[in-house]
């Protein structure tokens, strides 16, 4: 099940602080810095953004994502996809392609005409999943410091 949710609340919180804290280790592995920078929550209210959390059938959370508005791109109407996030017992199940579809029928709603986003080269399962999803690889759009990769998805039409 997904849940619109405050990016603010304290299962959002708790699931981007382990998200943060994870990358925090895997860039430390490789000698890189991780730049922590919690999401301002205004950026994830409808119609400027939206936040979800994901549930299992017992109600525990075990993932979050968000999309927020940005500058347009030469498509028009653009959003970010950010903070796509799972706990690890929950990987491999589907549950972040059931997330990215979720924020990808959100940002359309909005009235997006494409979505991007920026990892990082060393989360090679998001990479996968991105790619599955029919995003491709584009130019940098923004200067994020922990970014070493960049994508986009044309939506609607």
């Amino acid at each position: 099940m997904l849940l619109e949710s405050p990016v603010n609340t304290a299962i959002a919180h708790d699931l981007l602080t382990e998200y943060f804290h994870s990358r925090e280790l895997g860039f430390a592995q490789q000698n890189v810095t991780y730049t922590i920078t919690f999401p301002d929550p205004a950026s994830f209210v409808p119609p400027h953004g939206v936040f979800v959390v994901a549930y299992d059938g017992e109600g525990e959370p075990v993932g979050c994502g968000g999309i927020r508005l940005i500058d347009p791109g030469a498509r028009g109407v653009r959003y970010e996809l950010k903070h796509l996030y799972l706990r690890p017992a929950t990987r491999g199940k589907g549950w972040g392609r059931a997330i990215v579809d979720e924020l990808e029928t959100r940002a359309l709603g909005f009235g997006a005409r494409e979505i991007v986003l920026d990892t990082h080269h060393s989360l090679t399962a998001a990479g996968a999943l991105y790619a599955s999803a029919g995003y491709t690889s584009i130019e940098a759009y923004n200067s994020n410091p922990n970014a070493t990769r960049w994508y986009s998805k044309t939506l609607g039409d």
